[in-house]
């Protein structure tokens, strides 16, 4: 075995979890053999107004197509069944202000907001098949405006409230949208974001958009352009509309979300209607195995898949409460994620790895500050969680008896591919592991050459078969879904690294490219941040390589230390030798840099690349996305510092 299997440790959570793993296995083992008996059964979690002619149309691949000919509309599965079905009065939203503030909206009064906008966006000229940008901070008008969009059959795109002009522009280009969605502004960390100003920028650069609907969120001014630009509540009015829900085939465009990658222009993800409605749903019922009463709290941004799937579709078709928090996890006090699911009563929490070690960082003392007895299940989202920060939230945030849904998914697989079965069959934890695919999932491990690796082999993480949360291609460019997910081995191709150990649990590595090439090793650096954190001293961490004319790449870290951490002598000396013991020499960095942070996104993933770049001296790119700026400068002065002492 790797390196990985040395740091399994088994945790039971509860023994009834275990005996109930057969009931996982059969469903499984269905899924994979008789696929249309099982989504057939499956596919019921929504309401549909048409059944399908044909669960899969596998003719033309790799352009899947599930539920054929089925007719169905997700707005009328997040809200109209639940107004008609009894739970008209139950809460779906309580939202919470950065300050403190909170509405609560239950079911009837999501419907009437949805309803109202659906007509407004219908007065406007937005008709099915129209594309409509949405640049929105977490307020309550954004899971709105996504339904409206669904209700009436116009595709939607979310862009992320986080991204410059430049960005946005891109992607209204790309969508050919005729009609933006935002705010004035937004509150971050105590400060305000201009978000329509940016909105400006970026029509600068775009021709298509005719309309702009602005919310009032913070009050400040903001610059209306006569005859284009419009207020949120001068089009919905105070009236009460209904508008019928349009009947959407199955494979209609639900939304388009933009993804990066590593390079390139942003690929337009397209997602289904129906495959992905049916996906979602039964992914989070599997995965967490929410009850009626449950409160459930995604901490994301709605701009990000996440967000679309487990903050706004999948809890509304399950008919669940959720949290829908505006700020900051860090303000305006470290204890911030734990005040709220004290006082909210939260049961199950969904929040990422990097936001897990950012709280870790100020040590236990926040947690224990509250209540948050009443938590039933905890989750993990966004990039494989390291062993370390597993434990320290098992322990204490789950009082270690509240098992660990760790999901690994991607923006084209919809939902959860690999995670926990909660409501299946719980299995034993590992921490670090994702455990077993989903029903519906079939990974291999294949080497460079498409031969499956030896038990305990890294290797990359592909799907055999397809699954109905699939996305169907990437928008205006079909060649580039072939080339970039399907031709490398001629099935599902995700671009991570991973391990299946000797139990057949699934370790996730990172992504395939963020590999470091050391005197003619592979070294994931996801594998040297994770024993940089396992360390007693090391809260974050980040690991990327720097060009050396020997040995290929120089390993260069750049960690955050805990709280009170960092005063007994040669730190950098002491995680050096902690590397090399955990993992062997090959693996110690040539640098450790210690800094106060480290650039985050808003959604709380770390920009590697912002940290080589400042390293290397060279641009960074795009950072409107930084959650600190500030960071960046502190990596320079860091640089700085050693190679003044170098000098000497």
């Amino acid at each position: 075995m790797t390196e990985v299997e040395d740091e399994i440790i088994t945790l039971p959570v509860d023994e009834r979890y275990h005996t109930a793993i057969e009931s996982y296995k059969k469903a499984y083992k269905e899924s994979l053999e008789q696929p249309e008996t099982f989504w057939s059964r499956e596919a019921g979690i929504i309401d549909w107004f048409k059944k399908w002619d044909k669960v899969l149309d596998d003719s033309n691949p790799p352009f899947f197509r599930w539920f054929v000919n089925g007719k169905l509309n997700a707005s009328y599965n997040a809200v109209d069944r639940h107004v008609l079905g009894g739970k008209r009065n139950k809460v779906a939203y309580i939202w919470v202000a950065e300050n403190g503030d909170e509405k609560i909206v239950s079911y009837d009064g999501l419907y009437y907001r949805v309803n109202n906008f659906a007509k407004a966006l219908l007065d406007m000229g937005i008709k099915r098949g129209d594309r409509i940008i949405l640049y929105m901070p977490m307020i309550l008008e954004a899971p709105v405006a996504m339904l409206a969009a669904a209700r009436i059959g116009a595709t939607f795109s979310f862009v992320f409230a986080g991204f410059g002009a430049s960005a946005l522009a891109e992607r209204i280009n790309d969508s050919q949208a005729t009609l933006v969605v935002t705010a004035d502004g937004s509150f971050r960390a105590g400060k305000i974001v201009k978000l329509k100003e940016i909105v400006d920028e970026a029509l600068t650069m775009s021709s298509t958009v005719k309309t702009v609907v602005v919310v009032k969120r913070t009050g400040i001014d903001a610059p209306m352009q006569e005859g284009r630009d419009v207020w949120w509540d001068d089009v919905i009015g105070h009236g009460s509309n209904y508008v019928k829900p349009e009947e959407m085939d199955a494979n209609d465009p639900l939304y388009i979300l933009y993804t990066s990658g590593t390079t390139g222009k942003p690929k337009g993800v397209v997602h289904s209607t129906g495959g992905y409605s049916v996906w979602i749903a039964n992914t989070l019922k599997w995965a967490f195995n929410p009850g009626d009463d449950d409160r459930w709290w995604c901490a994301a941004d709605i701009g990000w898949v996440t967000g679309h799937s487990y903050i706004v579709f999948a809890p509304l078709f399950l008919g669940l409460t959720s949290i829908l928090y505006e700020g900051a996890i860090t303000y305006p006090a470290p204890d911030r994620l734990w005040e709220i699911i004290e006082k909210y009563r939260v049961n199950m929490l969904y929040t990422s790895p990097t936001a897990i070690r950012t709280l870790m960082r100020y040590g236990t003392k926040y947690p224990k500050m509250h209540d948050l007895s009443t938590l039933k299940v905890l989750g993990t989202v966004g990039e494989p969680i390291n062993p370390a920060a597993w434990k320290w939230y098992f322990e204490n945030i789950g009082d270690s008896k509240t098992p660990i849904i760790d999901t690994y998914w991607q923006t084209e697989t919809g939902g959860f591919v690999i995670s926990p079965s909660n409501g299946l069959g719980l299995p034993p934890l590992k921490p670090g592991s994702a455990t077993f695919p989903v029903p519906g999932i079939d990974p291999t491990i294949l080497d460079e050459s498409g031969k499956e690796v030896k038990t305990g082999q890294k290797g990359f993480l592909v799907f055999k078969k397809p699954w109905p949360g699939m996305f169907m291609t990437l928008n205006n460019d079909p060649e580039r879904y072939k080339e970039v997910y399907f031709k490398k081995y001629g099935m599902y191709y995700t671009g991570d690294y991973a391990v299946n150990d000797h139990d057949g649990y699934f370790w996730l590595l990172g992504r395939a490219d963020e590999v470091l090439k050391v005197s003619g090793h592979r070294l994931g650096t996801i594998e040297i941040e994770d024993a940089l954190i396992s360390s007693n001293e090391v809260a974050e961490s980040a690991v990327f390589g720097r060009p050396h004319e020997v040995k290929g790449d120089a390993i260069i870290a750049f960690v955050v230390l805990k709280e009170g951490e960092g005063g007994d002598g040669d730190i950098v000396s002491k995680l050096r030798n902690h590397v090399r013991e955990t993992l062997g020499p090959i693996y110690t960095p040539d640098e450790i840099h210690i800094v106060g942070a480290l650039p985050k996104t808003r959604s709380g993933k770390i920009m590697r690349r912002v940290v080589r770049a400042v390293f290397l001296n060279q641009v960074p790119g795009d950072i409107s996305t930084l959650e600190n700026s500030a960071s960046v400068d502190e990596i320079k002065s860091a640089i700085e510092l050693v190679k003044r002492e170098t000098s000497l």
